[in-house]
């Protein structure tokens, strides 16, 4: 992975486990209560309201898509978090463990798009932000069908890997959003 693309991944990672913080403290743990199908739906739905702004070329609420790309990143963060542990009836969970948690999850991804990016070339510098949506919601689709066979697949990797794609390709959408066109060009 290039320097710079380390720099811009830590850069997303910042402002996305900030707004996790944020949140926390605003809310607490009360994500520990989802099912882990129910996480697929919230990412979902962020993913839904993406493509149709794409689409549209607006919006009549007052956020853009970056603030939904952070929901996919977080969610998908939790998701994998609810996997690991089940859902909670006493949602409230040490707020320090939950960042713990969360952190390691971003990083398994960050990890994940460290390799695939050796074998890539970062070939997703050249994609557009649509695309990344696109592949994100195709994710969710094959996680909803993993859900509904109950976790069994023949042949395809399980749903905590579809959960660290999405969180890449959203990572991929905010870093083609935050930093302009010459700085997301790949190193010659």
């Amino acid at each position: 992975m290039s320097n710079k693309t380390d720099l811009q991944f830590e850069h997303v990672i910042d402002v996305c486990k900030d707004i996790f913080v944020k949140k926390m403290q605003d809310y607490g743990t009360a994500w520990r209560i989802l099912r882990p199908a129910s996480m697929t739906d919230q990412i979902f739905i962020k993913a839904q309201r993406i493509r149709s702004i794409e689409t549209k070329g607006t919006s009549k609420v007052d956020e853009g898509i970056r603030s939904e790309f952070i929901g996919i990143i977080n969610y998908a963060s939790m998701a994998i978090i609810q996997l690991e542990l089940g859902p909670s009836d006493q949602p409230e969970m040490d707020k320090d463990e939950a960042l713990r948690l969360y952190t390691e999850n971003i990083y398994k991804a960050k990890n994940l798009m460290s390799d695939k990016n050796h074998d890539y070339d970062e070939a997703w510098r050249s994609m557009r932000v649509s695309s990344f949506t696109d592949l994100i919601l195709m994710k969710l689709h094959r996680t909803k069908q993993i859900e509904d066979n109950e976790g069994q697949t023949i042949i395809s990797e399980g749903i905590d890997a579809n959960y660290l794609d999405m969180i890449n390709y959203a990572i991929f959408a905010m870093i083609q959003l935050d930093f302009p066109e010459s700085e997301t060009q790949p190193e010659a």
